[in-house]
């Protein structure tokens, strides 16, 4: 397990690197925390690191968003499943054919979808502390 401290939206950037530099191989991330705790504005950070140059923003009305990294040509997945209220709604998407793609994936809500993650999904918790700040602990 691995610990990154984002002080405040100045230090992100180099918090994402961080988080990057640990992600050795795999590629299915669940991002757990509570509204407000930042869990799209650090995704977006990681996929602006990893060079996408679209604009990036929660998909909560469409669940799935895809970018392309500009520098590598990966495909970067970033799902929100917010809104999803029963297994099946994600079962429909082709969730799963996603998650074994080998694309990189960023899951935000993943408690809704928890049946449908793979063994190996890496879990994200981020939680504000009572400066603001913001903890990131990768297990």
């Amino acid at each position: 397990m691995s610990t990154i401290k984002i002080e405040n939206l100045d230090t992100i950037r180099q918090a994402a690197k961080e988080f990057i530099a640990g992600m050795d191989d795999r590629t299915v991330f669940a991002f757990y925390g509570s509204m407000g705790a930042g869990k799209t504005t650090f995704i977006k950070a990681i996929c602006e690191e990893l060079g996408v140059e679209d604009v990036i923003n929660s998909p909560t009305f469409a669940i799935i968003n895809e970018y392309r990294s500009e520098t590598t040509g990966e495909l970067i997945y970033h799902f929100d499943f917010y809104r999803i209220n029963k297994i099946s709604e994600a079962e429909q998407i082709g969730t799963e054919d996603y998650f074994y793609s080998g694309a990189l994936c960023f899951i935000e809500w993943p408690e809704k979808v928890e049946e449908m993650l793979p063994g190996d999904v890496v879990n994200v918790t981020i939680s504000e502390n009572p400066d603001g700040s913001r903890t990131v602990e990768v297990k």
